[in-house]
């Protein structure tokens, strides 16, 4: 049985989304970064980490492509063309959607105060706006890659509710029905219900 270890307000909400879509068996240990448990298993004190077996795995993007290569769902197969599509997507969400968000939150609440610049928010919630414009341009159907629903959906999907409840706004309507489609999953549902 999996272990996920990090709370569901967190990057862990991906993992635990995944599970349920996967319908694998898991326990969920909440956990807060930088805990004592949390730094036993990773340096860097970062959440989610799952757990099979004695092995330890940080990093959402990392868990969820191993989750799903591991149980041959919510991917394409390595080496083929639609699966460096949906690669392709992925690190478009992480670099222009994830990174910004993580950016406003560690000038929110991460960094040193004294190092915290609230101004440069705007400027991201502009950035964000404007990614997700072109993200979305970039849909081929009612998922990310056509018709086959990918951790890519995931990982978007969460960004949207964290940005949600950052304020970061977006006038995008593809987008809003998206989320709300992605939202409506039982999966997602038995997760948020937790």
């Amino acid at each position: 049985m999996y272990e996920v270890i990090g709370s569901k307000t967190s990057r862990a909400f991906r993992i635990l989304w995944a599970l349920e879509e996967l319908g694998e068996a898991y326990q969920y240990s909440p956990e807060k970064p930088h805990s004592e448990r949390v730094t036993s298993l990773n340096p860097s004190g970062k959440i989610p980490i799952l757990k099979d077996g004695d092995t330890a795995i940080p990093d959402s993007t990392a868990i969820l492509t191993y989750l799903a290569d591991k149980h041959g769902k919510l991917t394409f197969p390595a080496g083929t063309l639609d699966r460096a599509r949906q690669d392709a997507v992925t690190h478009c969400i992480l670099d222009e959607i994830d990174a910004v968000l993580w950016t406003a939150a560690r000038h929110s609440f991460a960094l040193p105060e004294e190092l915290r610049v609230p101004s440069v928010k705007e400027s991201l919630k502009w950035e964000y706006a404007r990614n997700i414009d072109r993200l979305m341009q970039r849909v081929q159907g009612p998922f990310l890659i056509g018709e086959t629903f990918t951790i890519a959906d995931i990982i978007l999907t969460h960004c949207g509710n964290w940005a949600y409840s950052a304020k970061f706004p977006t006038e995008n309507k593809e987008f809003a029905q998206y989320c709300k489609n992605m939202r409506a999953r039982p999966a997602f549902q038995r997760v948020r219900d937790m």
